[in-house]
């Protein structure tokens, strides 16, 4: 039986307004926060009722679904066949606390590890990112263009000052002449906004040393729709049930940056 695509993506939709409707409610009530494995790895109350939502609205419509969400709720896979709905409730949490913007829900769906239907929503600017594979991409009614080549010396990266700073992962010198060659850096807080904008043009790179596949899920298929390179910060292939490192972007910049700035790191 073949899957219907456009309906799964139609039902998904329309949950991530549902969600974000429930999601922007929340702002004039307590949060409960806790944090996960260090100081700033924050989850909320709201973090882990729109993932229970989200679970209970799959499951009941698609229960031989399987999914992979942030807050545990979902299932434990140990492989990735059939189809696997990769699921970040409140991308950005830390924003949402402080800000109450800048972040996303970001869902990612694929079928034996392809991705299929890539969905990020921005839930406070109303921006809803959206595609079914093969279909385009777009944001909101909007059709995207496809990513045009580019050139470091003309990108805007986004990438947190982290990474250029003293830390406890990488030294800090690697990657301080990739900020000096580029025409500007950014950092949003939101690895699915980031992305997201990548797929938009509104940023021409992303990079990341550590993600999970809730962050990145849904961003590598609007990327690579469009026409984007995604890959580790080795220029491996990412598995979509694995912890990686992470960069993407518009051709040229991607190989760019994956030659004359990575090269010596190890990720």
């Amino acid at each position: 039986m073949m899957t219907n695509w456009i309906d799964i993506d139609t039902y998904a939709k329309a949950w991530m307004k549902e969600a974000g409707e429930r999601i922007k409610e929340s702002f004039s009530s307590k949060l409960t926060i806790q944090t996960k494995s260090h100081q700033n790895d924050l989850v909320t109350n709201i973090d882990k009722g729109t993932e229970q939502f989200f679970i209970e609205k799959i499951h009941e419509k698609y229960p031989d679904h399987r999914i992979l969400g942030e807050e545990g709720f979902g299932d434990t896979l140990n492989d990735v066949k059939g189809i696997v709905w990769i699921i970040d409730p409140i991308d950005g949490t830390m924003n949402f606390i402080h800000q109450q913007r800048n972040f996303a829900i970001s869902i990612g769906i694929y079928e034996d590890g392809i991705g299929k239907i890539g969905l990020i929503y921005d839930v406070v600017h109303d921006e809803l990112y959206h595609t079914v594979k093969g279909n385009g991409a777009f944001i909101n009614d909007l059709k995207l263009p496809p990513l045009t080549t580019g050139k470091v010396k003309d990108a805007i990266i986004g990438m947190n000052a982290t990474w250029v700073t003293a830390n406890k992962r990488i030294d800090p010198s690697l990657l301080s002449p990739l900020v000096k060659d580029a025409r500007g850096t950014r950092s949003y807080g939101s690895a699915a906004i980031e992305m997201a904008y990548v797929a938009s043009g509104r940023l021409d790179a992303y990079l990341s040393l550590r993600l999970a596949p809730w962050d990145y899920g849904a961003g590598i298929i609007l990327i690579e729709e469009l026409g984007g390179v995604t890959s580790t910060m080795k220029g491996e292939k990412m598995k979509i049930v694995d912890q990686t490192s992470v960069l993407v972007a518009r051709p040229g910049v991607h190989e760019e940056i994956l030659h004359n700035y990575l090269k010596s790191g190890n990720w």
